[in-house]
């Protein structure tokens, strides 16, 4: 049998609308970027990838595909070996989000491989990856404070004729009523069965208060997340922690650092998870030593794809810790790679973060992937089991062209609203 050879790497930056919603880094802008990675071997199959967007990133990729002519994509190991030669040191941020540019760049190369691979054998990547323990994955409402707004071409503006969730996408939610009515239409449109606040944005007791609106409304049975992204100072997360003793499902990333969320998880009873004190395999040391969290949310954007994140699974089981999965700003390519992963992972003991209702109508597939009481169907045609609109492609980076937008920078976008804004690390 032949060997599959890499032949053409295409980059395609692009612009999805995004809501002017609120955390502890500042604002969204009115588009947020993503880039797309079409991987063609030389018999015409297309694997795809998606992954943040930046100009650094992009560039990255640029690099990388230079040397991926040629190259068998099933020779996994030697690709990565390749993509380490040409990495940069690469360093997270210490904003909500990831910025790390080459572990980026090996997830978006991996996933569009094993789309390649799967399509070259006719086999879903869950296959390639084990095989499924789950036929559905479940994913989790994901609640953000926001401006009234839809972002995109409307920016800050309405589309009055909205119903539904698209009208709640657009509503403003800056109290606790305000997003205990986006959680219900968020809710009621996907059915999703628990459910995490982005919060980070206002002093502690406001989001408290929220979560408290939270249960209220749904009841006990309905799991609750608060995410402050590491923003609050120890006594504040402890404070907030024990009115939140037996509401809270997990508690996100309080405050920031493995020491500091050691001294937290001590002084509470509820489980702790992170996205952002242990984040590589490089901190793993560190949360054991240390017993930092309870719960690993794991993204094969930013742990550098899906076997990557398969060595996390193991580590949790070993060592104790929960896993589920975090979540950035995306289209359907990520969303069904998310699905393929978490359906071959076998301690997968949380629902999923998605942002994808923020994106929803604004998707590149020919048939975005759906949810139905709050879970995916793990795609069962070859590949990552999706097909990518060129059509939707084309525009969504006209989009990006029109935008002006090179890079996430949500202070940037809160100074807009408050001038003089700054982030901070510590904030309350």
């Amino acid at each position: 049998m032949p060997i599959m050879q890499i032949k053409e790497v295409h980059i395609t930056p692009v612009a999805v609308p995004d809501p002017p919603l609120l955390n502890a880094a500042g604002l969204h802008a009115p588009y947020a970027l993503r880039l797309i990675v079409e991987i063609v071997s030389d018999d015409g199959i297309s694997g795809w990838g998606e992954i943040p967007g930046s100009e650094a990133t992009r560039a990255a990729l640029e690099t990388a595909a230079e040397h991926l002519a040629g190259m068998d994509p099933w020779a996994l190991n030697a690709i990565e070996a390749t993509l380490e030669a040409l990495a940069k040191p690469d360093a997270r941020g210490a904003t909500p989000w990831d910025q790390r540019t080459w572990v980026h760049v090996r997830s978006a190369i991996e996933v569009a491989c094993y789309d390649l691979m799967g399509k070259s054998v006719g086999r879903p990547v869950v296959d390639l990856l084990g095989g499924a323990v789950r036929d559905r994955v479940p994913f989790a409402a994901y609640l953000f404070y926001k401006y009234g707004g839809a972002g995109g071409e409307f920016g800050f503006g309405r589309d009055e004729s909205a119903v539904g969730w698209q009208a709640a996408r657009q509503a403003e939610a800056l109290d606790p009523a305000g997003i205990v009515a986006q959680a219900r239409a968020m809710v009621d449109h996907y059915g999703f069965q628990s459910i995490k606040l982005k919060g980070g944005a206002f002093e502690a007791q406001q989001e408290v208060d929220a979560i408290l609106a939270l249960r209220e409304a749904f009841g006990p049975d309905v799991p609750l997340r608060l995410d402050p992204n590491a923003i609050w100072r120890l006594d504040t997360a402890i404070a907030a922690g024990k009115q939140l003793d037996g509401v809270l499902e997990y508690y996100e990333d309080p405050v920031r650092g493995q020491d500091n969320m050691a001294t937290v998880a001590r002084a509470l009873s509820i489980p702790l998870a992170t996205n952002m004190c242990t984040t590589s395999f490089d901190d793993l040391p560190g949360s054991v030593a240390h017993q930092s969290e309870a719960i690993i949310l794991s993204d094969h954007h930013f742990w550098g794809g899906f076997r990557a994140s398969l060595e996390l699974a193991r580590f949790c089981a070993v060592f104790g810790r929960g896993l589920s999965m975090h979540s950035n700003s995306h289209l359907g390519i990520s969303l069904a790679a998310m699905a393929h992963l978490a359906a071959a992972v076998p301690n997968l003991t949380y629902d999923c973060d998605t942002h994808y209702p923020w994106q929803d109508g604004h998707d590149l597939l020919v048939e975005p992937l759906t949810f139905e009481a709050g879970s995916v169907e793990v795609p069962s045609a070859p590949g990552l089991g999706i097909e990518v609109d060129r059509d939707k492609l084309a525009r969504l980076h006209a989009q990006y062209l029109a935008c002006g937008l090179t890079e996430r920078n949500d202070e940037i976008e809160m100074q807009k609203l408050q001038p003089g804004w700054t982030f901070q690390a510590t904030r309350w």
